[in-house]
């Protein structure tokens, strides 16, 4: 059957500062979407990464469906009346609108979904972080889909060997552009090595069928100034066909540094947790990623299992305490500290429009 993924995302107010989301607006949530499971809804799930409410629903409306996206952007807004009345902080925080339009693109929350004809055995895996950008997936989904050293089935298996298609967004330009891979990995590089202006938003097989999405929805871009992290969340298809589950997990086990935690201007590595770990505290992180991976027959989810709670990323989050401790070293100074052009939507501007009157020609 064809089958729909929407996974939509929010952060509508955290306990504690930014720390995580309450388990009352988690509870409501769930209620909201129980409440239309069996009609507009087949399954769902609903988590938190930090202070992001996650809202992972399955249905067969396609890609952004007017109902689905209501029903997250109604969930949210009284989630949000939730937040004030519990006093958390950041309440609607994402929510950049009073009224809904149609969709929530452009609105604030994040989205990707995906819509598929399930194989007989669907296996997908849905990623959630917090306290980074838009384009923290850029280096795994290079590696996930691209690179041979990470993903053994580009040699091995013949249902890859023939590479995927790239669809990277200019999220500053509003443009986008395709890649073939292996035949234009380096132009494909040359571009997603730049995260601050671009992100891989779809990856796809050369057939057409797609296996990643990404959300690349930049919330500061949208509001104008500075209100808090994009937070991406990412879904990735598995096994038969593309990446095995272990060769979509395997570049978390070698952290990287990415854009975002403290007040969204610093540069940290991204730290692999369960669900249960993910509260970033220290300095808000560091910057935090869960996988989840299910599996789903006729719309209907089993699962998740808690990929990160694997020991075999203890090695990875011990790697990133210690490159948290060197990046922190750094203090306000480059290259912990972002430069001035990732900068542009954060406090900053205002400490530096306050200095401009006191400059001297030289």
């Amino acid at each position: 059957m064809m089958v729909t993924i929407s996974l939509i995302k929010a952060d509508i107010g955290s306990v504690g500062g930014h720390i995580m989301a309450s388990n009352e607006i988690l509870n409501l949530c769930k209620e909201r979407l129980e409440e239309e499971k069996g009609k507009l809804l087949i399954d769902f799930y609903v988590t938190r990464c930090g202070d992001d409410v996650e809202l992972l629903m399955t249905h067969e409306n396609g890609v952004d469906a007017k109902e689905i996206h209501e029903l997250a952007w109604n969930t949210f807004k009284e989630g949000a009346e939730l937040a004030k009345e519990q006093g958390l902080y950041g309440a609607g925080q994402d929510l950049l609108s009073d009224a809904f339009s149609g969709n929530v693109r452009g609105m604030g929350p994040g989205i990707c979904e995906m819509e598929f004809e399930e194989r007989p055995a669907e296996v997908f895996i849905a990623f959630m972080a917090d306290k980074t950008e838009a384009s923290a997936f850029n280096l795994p989904l290079y590696e996930i889909f691209a690179n041979p050293f990470s993903t053994a089935g580009l040699v091995l298996d013949p249902k890859l060997h023939d590479g995927f298609k790239f669809e990277v967004h200019d999220v500053k330009g509003s443009r986008k552009i395709m890649f073939d891979t292996p035949e234009e990995s380096y132009d494909l590089l040359s571009l997603i090595g730049l995260t601050d202006i671009y992100a891989i938003k779809r990856v796809y097989k050369k057939s057409g069928e797609i296996a990643a999405v990404a959300s690349t929805e930049k919330v500061n871009l949208i509001a104008g100034r500075y209100v808090g992290k994009d937070d991406p969340a990412m879904l990735v298809r598995a096994q038969s066909g593309f990446p095995a589950t272990g060769e979509v997990l395997d570049p978390f086990a070698r952290p990287f540094l990415i854009a975002g935690w403290m007040r969204g201007s610093h540069r940290g590595p991204l730290m692999p947790v369960s669900e249960k770990d993910a509260n970033p505290s220290r300095f808000d992180g560091p910057p935090r990623i869960i996988a989840l991976a299910f599996s789903i027959k006729n719309g209907k989810l089993t699962g998740p299992v808690d990929c990160f709670a694997d020991v075999s990323f203890d090695e990875a989050r011990r790697k990133v305490n210690e490159l948290a401790d060197y990046m922190r070293r750094h203090g306000p100074f480059q290259p912990h500290l972002l430069p001035p052009g990732e900068m542009e939507y954060t406090t900053l501007p205002q400490v530096i429009k306050k200095l401009q009157d006191r400059f001297e020609e030289i």
